[in-house]
């Protein structure tokens, strides 16, 4: 996978947003496969509504985020209420995620599947000052930390390549959400999932996900039975073939 930017792309462009645009549309589309059958992507029509990118073979569609530096923690997402609407749709993307260097060099690059996508990632922004030019426009942000770690699929990680094989497979891993419906029930299985990333060990015991206990309490007032509620995520997640049960309260991550 070549990880510059194909500067000839961009030579007829004077504004630096369009030239950022066409490098990476370009590089997506000359490098890029769909994650979820290897197959290459093609892109839609400029100003499609629905995304950037789709997948004959599969039928897959992605929109692209990229950034000048480090992705870091979030990134911008454009209007908050358009944002939110998109996500609760049937019909929303995948997202693409890139982030590139000074030299023009991709640094960073990973999907998220549109499956691990609910309300509480995107963060509304403050409206824009009385004195701007869109004043009172409302922005977003996607938030990187209440995304899994299972759903953000790395091709290139800190200027590495990830071997297409492993992209493939991290896919296929986690493909069981699509089935999942109900926003507070995916919510639910999420919030684990994310439980156990911040454990950061390989196995672990159903005591270690019960330390999470009061941050899941805030996280859903509603519900009184924490415990339950962990282990009943557990046993799907394990069900699903995510994780496996060892034995005597212990789990291990496939």
């Amino acid at each position: 996978m070549k990880l510059s930017l194909d500067l000839e792309l961009a030579k007829s462009y004077t504004s630096t947003s369009q030239k950022a645009r066409v490098l990476t549309e370009g590089w997506v589309m000359n490098e890029v496969y769909c994650p979820s059958c290897g197959g290459p992507v093609d892109n839609y029509d400029n100003n499609k509504p629905v995304a950037d990118f789709y997948c004959k073979k599969c039928i897959e569609d992605f929109e692209l985020k990229s950034k000048n530096g480090k992705i870091g923690k979030k990134v911008s997402a454009g209007a908050y209420s358009q944002m939110i609407k998109r996500i609760s749709s049937p019909e929303k993307p995948n997202f693409f995620f890139m982030g590139y260097l000074d030299t023009l060099n991709v640094n960073d690059f990973f999907v998220v599947p549109k499956h691990f996508f609910v309300s509480e990632m995107i963060e509304e922004r403050k409206p824009l000052a009385e004195t701007a030019r869109r004043a009172g426009w409302v922005g977003s942000n996607i938030l990187f930390s209440k995304i899994p770690k299972a759903g953000q699929i790395f091709y290139i990680e800190d200027g590495k390549e990830i071997a297409k094989e492993n992209v493939l497979e991290k896919w296929q891993k986690t493909i069981f959400l699509k089935k999942v419906k109900k926003a507070d029930a995916k919510g639910w299985i999420l919030d684990i999932m994310n439980c156990i990333d911040a454990l950061n060990k390989k196995e672990f015991t159903l005591a270690d996900v019960y330390s999470f206990e009061n941050d899941l309490k805030v996280i859903h007032p509603e519900n009184k039975n924490i415990k339950p509620k962990i282990r009943q995520q557990l046993q799907f997640l394990r069900d699903k073939g995510y994780l496996e049960f060892v034995g005597e309260g212990v789990y291990k991550l496939k």
